[in-house]
Formats: structure tokens, sequence, C-alpha cells
């Protein structure tokens, strides 16, 4: 019950945790757009380079991949689950490569 109530306090954290941390990530302008438009919730992202974590914002340049350049739109999120390989859907433990994830996202008006 404590650790609940503690949980919604800025900067605690459980054991072994780390602070949420935001990823700036490159975001091609058909994603951006349906993520923007609330239509997208979710992204699948390659999990070999980057610690994400239930609780982390992204940062979403959008980039159109046409033109080979950042548009200059920005949009920001929070993650809120990560389906991966350790934390499968229902289907299968090998319905998803090691090397990939999905995270579920909110915008942050909707956190």
């Amino acid at each position: 019950m404590l650790e609940r109530r503690l949980a919604n306090t800025p900067g605690f954290r459980r054991e072994g945790e780390r602070e949420a941390t935001t990823h700036v990530l490159k975001c091609w302008t058909a994603f951006f757009t349906e993520i923007a438009e609330g239509r997208k919730r979710h992204d699948l992202r390659r999990a070999t380079d980057r610690d994400f974590r239930a609780g982390d914002r992204l940062l979403l340049r959008e980039f159109d991949p046409v033109r080979g350049c950042y548009t200059g739109r920005e949009q920001k999120v929070v993650v809120t689950y990560i389906t991966s390989a350790d934390r499968p859907c229902a289907l299968s433990e090998e319905a998803l490569s090691p090397d990939f994830c999905i995270l579920s996202i909110a915008h942050l008006t909707d956190a």
C-alpha cells in the first residue's frame, strides 16, 4: 500500500530501477501522422540498441524517407507497455524476434 502511494512521488524508484528516460527517435512520415492523429498506439522497434522501459518517453522526430530529411515536426509520447520475447503476447514466445519489441504508447496528454 505504501509503495503504491510512493510510486506517484516524483523521483521514487523501486530498488534496481532506473529513472524514466527520453529516447529521441526517427519516425517516418506515414507512421508519425498515424500516431499524431491517435490511430497508431504502438511502435515496433529494434530492442538491441536501446533499453526501453515502461514509463520512458519517446521524442518522435518526423523523417521523410522520400526526401531523406527531417521535416521539423516532433511529438512526445510515453511507453505504457512493452511486448517482447521476454514478455510475450498470448500467441507464443517465438512470435516476436528477440531483436525487436512492440512499444505500446500514449500521447502524454492521454497518459
